[in-house]
């Protein structure tokens, strides 16, 4: 093995639920949430990262929170499942347990004569439990010690295997299709899938493995001897220095150094307790934690997610109000875009954001259209009774007043929301349109002038 190369250092998946994840990873399987951020490449993304009970390298799964997106598709040039080490004795009591929380699994199997217990996370990820001594420096009690390994499907398995080889790794075994390489803790099976569908990102597939660096050296020799081989990328993500590359299959590969480590910023205690923002994000650090989803650890109050006609999502302050804002994004948004603006407006006001429904032009919209200044009519009166039926469910689910509702619209969600308004005159009593126009070809003629309505159109825009 080569100097400095020590196996795996974490694998970064993707969730459509982060509440989900969360109860999964730390309910379930008892890892500890040991760093909670803003994405370093998009602020607007949360990132959680699960580990032993000091982060430790090799211990590490950390997941980008794309909140009610879609599932991606497992195929040739991704990590298609991981592994996490357990005590060959805890196999029975793991099964046990899954079939007691309704985890979905398979076996107790047999791989490369180690016994293994085939789970999927919340989003569909494959997740293995695997009986074998590993032990870590920071146990947590009844949980995986560390990363066992992932698999990767690859239609070049000879060309991966060699590129692995980077990393410290060497062939061990196979089994039919799987070559499984090996360091000197843990192990990547290499499966030949020639023939097999390309991957697509989303929740259930991983977005890369990473791979352990003794150190900045060893990254920069690494990128030195890549220089041939295509474009690398060298980020500083506060918590490790890394690279990023990909093999010949195109699987996506990060090659982080061990320190500083995640008690940089948190003592080993208080891990996992704050939101930490990139440091070139601090300017609007306010902003960033009204978008980012909220969620509950186990024992914390949780609140109740109810299925409603849209997806929505709340942002709850610490000391709310009884108020509530409902925010109508606009054309190409989502349900958290509105909520910086209406959390500096109403700073003890419950938000509720709701994402529109029509998608046919590859962007979230409130409803369909034929041009540019043409409107599918049955549309906007479809979508406008499927939204009343869901301020409804919502201030019976989720126990709202409604004589304490606004509703915020911008751009094509106050267009939306002025529409539902003349449709449904009973709705909605006060109501703030951004940048409204006129949607409804023959308006009813009905009385609103008991609603309160506040009209904004500026010439100079910051939305």
């Amino acid at each position: 093995m080569k100097e400095g190369t020590q196996g795996l250092h974490h694998v970064t998946g993707i969730t459509a639920d982060v509440q989900a994840n969360v109860d999964f990873y730390v309910g379930f399987l008892g890892l500890k949430l040991v760093k909670r951020t803003a994405g370093y490449a998009d602020a607007e993304q949360l990132h959680l990262i699960y580990g032993d009970g000091l982060g430790s390298p090799g211990s590490l799964l950390t997941f980008l929170v794309w909140e009610a997106s879609g599932r991606g598709r497992t195929g040739i040039g991704q990590v298609s499942e991981v592994a996490l080490a357990v005590s060959p004795q805890s196999i029975a009591d793991w099964l046990s347990k899954a079939l007691a929380a309704n985890v979905p699994f398979e076996g107790p199997l047999r791989e490369f004569g180690e016994p293994v217990l085939r789970m999927k996370d919340p989003d569909g990820l494959i997740v293995k439990l695997v009986g074998v001594d590993m032990p870590t420096s920071a146990p947590l009690a009844d949980a995986p010690t560390r990363l066992r390994g992932v698999t990767v499907l690859t239609d070049k398995a000879e060309e991966t295997a060699a590129f692995l080889s980077r990393f410290g790794y060497v062939q061990a075994q196979r089994a039919g299709l799987t070559l499984r390489m090996a360091s000197d803790t843990d192990v990547v099976d290499v499966r030949e899938v020639s023939g097999y569908v390309p991957s697509v990102p989303g929740a259930g597939v991983p977005d890369h493995v990473a791979f352990r660096a003794q150190d900045a050296d060893a990254v920069r020799t690494l990128r030195l001897s890549l220089k041939d081989h295509g474009p690398t990328e060298v980020h500083d993500r506060k918590y490790f220095l890394s690279l990023y590359v990909r093999d010949p299959a195109g699987i996506l590969m990060e090659y982080a150094t061990d320190g500083p480590g995640m008690t940089v910023d948190e003592a080993p205690e208080a891990l996992g307790q704050t939101l930490f923002l990139p440091p070139h994000e601090l300017g609007r650090a306010d902003d960033l934690r009204a978008m980012l989803p909220q969620f509950a650890l186990p024992g914390e109050e949780r609140f109740p997610v109810r299925e409603l006609p849209f997806i929505h999502r709340f942002n709850r302050p610490a000391r709310p109000d009884g108020t509530t804002l409902v925010l109508l994004h606009g054309t190409g948004g989502n349900e958290a875009d509105l909520m910086p603006l209406a959390r500096r407006a109403a700073p003890h006001a419950t938000l509720l954001g709701v994402r529109g429904r029509a998608t046919e032009e590859g962007t979230n919209r409130w409803f369909r259209r034929f041009g540019n200044a043409t409107f599918d009519q049955a549309d906007i009166r479809s979508e406008a009774e499927a939204f009343v039926a869901f301020v409804e469910g919502a201030v019976a689910g989720y126990g709202l007043d409604a004589d304490r509702l606004t509703f915020l619209g911008y751009s094509n969600g106050a267009n939306f929301l002025a529409a539902v308004m003349q449709l449904h005159p009973d709705l909605v009593h006060r109501a703030v349109l951004l940048r409204a126009n006129q949607v409804l070809e023959v308006p009813p003629m009905d009385d609103l002038s008991g609603t309160n309505v506040l009209i904004l159109d500026g010439h100079d825009d910051g939305l």
